[in-house]
């Protein structure tokens, strides 16, 4: 290699380096100290593509009420069967004033029979001892068999995938699956010189942060308030 080559190389070499230092004496840098992730929670849908109902066999009870007709009588005024009582004794009594002997007897059998169905008559239709009918309700318990909804195996799509999932009610459109970190800026921290400082940005700043006119030449995001 000739002297000339030498000469035009060493010129190339040596105004590089000139563009170089020109170059980072104009356009001073920040060293980037720490760069640290600000996130915050963000739900993750996924889109239903089909939801089955899962049933089970299960054993319960219930309660039945219904409407009954219920035949009662108003009280009497010496109980439910003291008129015919009553016609039965007075009658016996007058039967055996009738005849002697075994007619006698007879006749007093006769008078108590003949008293206690008129007994039973005079009951029947004075206001106390009247048939009436009244309806109430009855409930019982009735235990039996029945299927029961669980729950619902969903086949969705998320994120390009799909997969299935068991949920406890029908879904509608979207189920939420779950939430994940959402990275929305980067804290970073800053020295230039015996200078340091800190900023929100956007993006993760790497090693570096440019310096003009004494400022570092980013746009910044609001530092999140404190506390």
């Amino acid at each position: 290699m000739n002297k000339t080559v030498l000469a035009v190389l060493a010129g190339v070499l040596v105004g590089g380096g000139a563009i170089a230092a020109y170059q980072s004496l104009s356009t001073p840098y920040a060293d980037v100290v720490s760069s640290t992730p600000i996130t915050e929670k963000e739900p993750i849908y996924g889109d239903v593509l089909s939801s089955t109902a899962v049933t089970e066999t299960r054993t319960g009870s219930r309660q039945v009420c219904e409407d009954v007709a219920v035949e009662k009588r108003e009280p009497e005024r010496f109980g439910n069967k003291d008129g015919a009582v009553v016609g039965a004794v007075v009658g016996g009594l007058l039967g055996s004033q009738v005849g002697g002997g075994s007619g006698k007897k007879v006749a007093t059998v006769a008078g108590a029979v003949a008293g206690g169905f008129a007994g039973r008559e005079i009951d029947e239709r004075h206001t106390g001892g009247k048939k009436y009918t009244e309806i109430e309700q009855q409930c019982h318990t009735v235990t039996e068999p029945r299927e029961e909804v669980i729950g619902y195996d969903v086949q969705y799509r998320s994120e390009g995938e799909v997969s299935t999932t068991r949920v406890d009610k029908k879904p509608g459109a979207q189920i939420l699956l779950g939430e994940r970190d959402k990275v929305v800026g980067y804290d970073v921290t800053w020295r230039y010189k015996d200078q340091t400082g800190s900023l929100v940005m956007d993006e993760d700043p790497g090693d570096r942060l440019p310096i003009e006119n004494g400022v570092i030449a980013v746009a910044a995001k609001d530092t999140p308030p404190q506390g």
